[in-house]
């Protein structure tokens, strides 16, 4: 393993943990325990007095080499790999606060993400306030004696606004607040959070990590204290650890990682390009593009733009419908991240649940659909575009 090695030479290699018998790909270990030489060992094992694996819901070789290798790719000390992205948004923000900590967090976020600062968290007495995360003022502003934790996406589902890290950071710094970022519209690639101030990063593996709609998981990253002192026991004793068979999946997932998003990251800007010129669009947002609501914050946090392209259609819901519907190259699905490229209808999938007053303050609309591009030929999307919309009564 060298520090000196690019992302994508780091994806191919560190990390790895070979047997004794040299094997080219990373092994699975499907164990859920491990043995002992002798009792002796078992009870210096569990002191900590000596390194070893105890438990699979602890760690096991194939989860380190994944959490090793995501270490190496985003410059963190430390790793805990989830059963899911959502398992990772819970613990990261969860393990650190208690009854009587307030949490902020801005309001443009993931369903779930939403409900688990907004719904969950008040159940156990921990309060929160959202914020429109676009402006710094707002989070200052927020700001209670018992403020713990800052919490955030950028880009942000669906409508892909743009947070400025580093601001957000510096203002935590001063209360002793932690910043949590989740990342996956980034994606690792394209932008670094601990680099900018974050504290913690949390993905949903299931997205571009994974790439190819084969399986669900998470992971957590920070430095090496604040893993020991706040996540290491809600981990292991809440249990939300990642299957080995998950892990090695994953591994696989970030060998080509850079080569899917850099085809993916092209496909976006040009669909992006051209649906803006379409007279049946009302909007496109866009990181990679200079009319992007925050594209000097784009410029200064972020090396490329995004997979995904937030559409505004004329005509609402059925225009958006429609469009959905006429393709054939792109999918209808509310994941994201894939290889194959994905359209889905915020409003009546990922964020149903919110009041159309709070869509409505996120962006969204009837006539939003938020587009994951994927690795195909980029003609051949364009021209799937041309011939949907072309079919939309708008």
């Amino acid at each position: 393993m060298s520090k000196t090695w690019r992302p994508a030479t780091q994806l191919v290699h560190d990390g790895s943990l070979r047997s004794q018998y040299g094997e080219t790909s990373e092994a699975i270990y499907l164990t859920q325990g491990f043995v002992y030489e002798s009792a002796e060992a078992a009870e210096a094992r569990f002191k900590g007095e000596t390194e070893g694996y105890i438990y699979a819901r602890y760690g096991s070789p194939t989860n380190d080499m994944f959490e090793k290798r995501m270490c190496a790719l985003e410059g963190a000390e430390e790793a805990r790999a989830t059963a899911s992205g959502m398992a990772a948004v819970t613990a990261a923000i969860l393990c650190q606060v208690k009854a009587g900590d307030h949490i902020v967090a801005a309001r443009a976020l993931f369903g779930s993400c939403r409900w688990v600062v907004e719904t969950l968290a008040p159940k156990y007495g921990i309060e929160c306030t959202l914020v429109d995360g676009r402006h710094l003022e707002n989070w200052e502003k927020a700001i209670r004696p018992n403020t713990k934790v800052f919490f955030l996406e950028s880009p942000t589902n669906p409508t892909l606004e743009v947070i400025d890290i580093a601001g957000v950071a510096k203002l935590a710094n001063q209360i002793g607040a932690k910043v949590v970022v989740d990342n996956v519209f980034a994606t690792p690639i394209f932008q670094k959070p601990l680099e900018l101030g974050a504290h913690i990063v949390v993905y949903s593996a299931t997205k571009h990590i994974d790439g190819q709609g084969r399986s669900l998981g998470g992971v957590i990253l920070s430095d090496r204290e604040w893993v020991n002192e706040n996540l290491q026991d809600y981990y292991r004793h809440t249990g939300p650890a990642m299957s080995p068979f998950t892990a090695w999946t994953l591994l696989k997932g970030l060998e080509t990682l850079p080569l899917r998003v850099k085809q993916q990251t092209e496909n976006a800007s040009k669909i992006a390009d051209f649906l803006a010129d379409q007279p049946k669009v009302a909007k496109v947002i866009y990181p990679g593009r200079n009319d992007h609501p925050q594209a000097d914050i784009v410029a200064k946090q972020m090396k490329g733009g995004s997979t995904l392209v937030a559409i505004e259609l004329k005509g609402g819901k059925e225009a958006a419908f429609a469009l959905q519907n006429a393709l054939q190259v792109v999918k209808i699905s509310n994941n994201l991240g894939d290889a194959k490229s994905l359209i889905t209808h915020p409003a009546t999938t990922t964020h149903k649940n919110l009041t159309d007053e709070a869509r409505a303050e996120l962006g969204i609309s009837g006539g939003t659909v938020r587009l994951s591009a994927g690795i195909e030929d980029t003609d051949d999307l364009i021209e799937d575009f041309a011939q949907a919309l072309a079919k939309v009564n708008a």
